[in-house]
């Protein structure tokens, strides 16, 4: 298809640059913006920031733009990458792995295009579950061997992990013999469903054994600006020395999950495999919700950003905590939970009932009551979970109390 997210993208801009504006360019393939119908458009915020977009912006907006995104965006997202993470792969050479970003349609899509860049059939990945579900149905297909990662409530158990990796040698690892996983996948704050956060020495011991076993840590993070205390913890594309951390940012949870726009970090030579991908499937995100965000970005400043965040993280805070209060209030004695420091979900573990499926899918229902049984988040889904998953995003206080009286009646009919 004749766009500028085909390989004719190159070859135009390669023309561009040799030869003066003054050429006429019979080249392009894409259409001509006076037949679009929308003109302009002025979009107000909650702060009551204004983001006008006039008729130029307005055709630039409504056209292809390129596969890595528009540059205005990627230019601020580098620099808030730099403020929040300090890469030591920032100031790298491309060969050595500098530190590159892409905006995708959402973080999904740049998970499912990391998966599909890396994995062969029969690949061994390392992933801790309980994970989300989306994950595990972008993986299924691809023929890899999943090898799962006990966690406890501070996410993967670095010694559990040293002791998986154990059964491959030194020379396993010099030589890429026998297998030897190729990523470790893991949600580090927040995690859908357990709500669990990686300690930052448990980073750095997981860093470690990537290093030594030499395999790349994906870091799914769509709940980083989630977490509910400061100062957050690090990250591992904090601490990458060697050009081996994807990571997947999402403005999902703090802008609109509408919007789909995400990016993705990683080592250069990884996310330019990204983007020819983007060029041969989705072409780019939308540039119209891409300017729309990067427009908002630029008046805000950094600081104005972080400052839309913590609003965010002060209303989930107070969600998790009206959740925390209807747990103690009706569901002591009948299960178990921990609080989650980030994200937006409660891991419950119903005491007497080894296999939620059936409570949850018929009888909760009939209560009227929608939570998720835990086995739906297991890499196999038919294994038997004792826990639910409740969202604390969206009900009210009010709604959640009703919500738990429901579940724990339900509870004590069944044990």
């Amino acid at each position: 298809q004749d766009s500028p997210a085909s390989t004719q993208e190159r070859i135009l801009s390669e023309l561009t640059r040799k030869f003066s504006p003054s050429v006429i360019s019979l080249a392009g393939g894409e259409p001509n913006p006076s037949t679009f119908p929308f003109k302009m458009a002025t979009i107000t915020t909650r702060d009551g920031t204004v983001v006008n977009i006039g008729e130029d912006l307005m055709k630039r907006a409504l056209q292809y733009s390129a596969s890595a995104g528009i540059p205005e965006l990627l230019s601020w997202l580098k620099e808030l990458q730099k403020s929040l993470h300090n890469p030591p792969t920032a100031n790298y050479s491309p060969d050595q792995g500098r530190m590159e970003i892409c905006v995708t349609t959402g973080s999904q899509e740049g998970l499912s295009k990391v998966f599909e860049m890396l994995i062969n059939p029969g690949d061994n990945i390392l992933l801790d579950a309980p994970t989300y579900p989306g994950t595990l149905t972008a993986l299924r297909p691809l023929g890899c061997n999943i090898i799962n990662v006990p966690s406890d409530q501070y996410g993967i158990i670095p010694k559990a992990l040293k002791e998986i990796l154990s059964r491959w040698s030194p020379e396993d690892v010099r030589t890429h013999n026998n297998n030897i996983p190729k990523f470790l996948y893991t949600i580090p704050n927040g995690g859908n469903p357990t709500g669990s956060s990686l300690t930052a020495d448990h980073k750095k011991e997981i860093y470690q054994l990537a290093r030594q076993y030499n395999f790349l840590i994906i870091e799914d993070d769509p709940y980083y600006f989630l977490q509910f205390d400061k100062p957050w913890a690090p990250t591992f594309l904090s601490m990458d020395v060697d050009g081996r951390v994807i990571r997947t940012d999402s403005f999902s949870k703090i802008i609109s999950s509408g919007l789909r726009v995400g990016f993705l970090t990683g080592p250069k030579p990884l996310i330019d495999r990204v983007i020819l991908h983007i060029q041969v499937s989705t072409m780019h995100t939308s540039t119209f919700t891409q300017l729309m965000i990067a427009q908002l970005l630029q008046q805000w400043g950094e600081k104005g950003f972080l400052e839309h965040v913590d609003r965010v993280v002060a209303f989930y805070r107070d969600q998790r905590d009206a959740m925390l209060a209807a747990a103690d209030k009706w569901l002591k004695g009948l299960a178990d939970w921990r609080a989650p420091a980030a994200g937006m979900f409660l891991w419950i573990k119903i005491k007497g009932v080894s296999d939620t499926q059936q409570l949850i899918t018929e009888k909760a229902l009939q209560k009227e009551v929608l939570l998720i049984p835990g086995g739906a988040f297991n890499i196999d889904s038919s294994i038997p979970s004792s826990y639910v998953r409740a969202s604390f995003s969206l009900s009210s206080p009010a709604q959640m109390d009703q919500a738990f009286q429901r579940l724990a009646e339900l509870i004590k009919e069944a044990v």
